[in-house]
């Protein structure tokens, strides 16, 4: 995020305008708060997977809210064609991606899944 003072001077507009139009947004729900996004590499130590999931039937509601509960799921993303959801999987160890891999393939309304060691990102946007 840049502070301010930049966003002002590379708008040509001065601080207040800024200002007051970030909160606008703010108060109009357009902006929902602010983050910090670490490049994937940054933290070399995670193990990261990739988990393509197939739901029976109209189960998917049901799915998702386990996956949600599970705290070696990092985001949870709706999917078209073959598979139904992807799961990005952050773990500390191998052991610990089994027994999260273990748990996540019990769960009641998954079909089958895919999974995907993360092991290089080239782009990030």
């Amino acid at each position: 995020r840049l502070t301010v003072a930049t966003l002002a001077q590379k708008l040509g507009v001065s601080r207040g305008t800024v200002t007051n139009r970030l909160r606008k947004l703010e108060d109009e729900g357009v902006i929902v708060g602010y983050t910090v996004r670490l490049r994937p590499d940054a933290q070399p130590e995670l193990i990261r997977a990739w988990m393509s999931i197939a739901v029976e039937g109209n189960r998917a509601r049901e799915v998702i809210a386990s996956l949600l509960g599970e705290p070696g799921v990092a985001s949870l993303h709706d999917t078209n064609g073959r598979w139904d959801l992807l799961a990005e999987l952050q773990v500390a160890h191998l052991g610990e991606l089994s027994q999260v891999l273990e748990r996540i393939r019990l769960i009641k309304g998954i079909s089958h899944t895919e999974t995907s060691l993360h092991l290089q990102t080239h782009r990030v946007a």
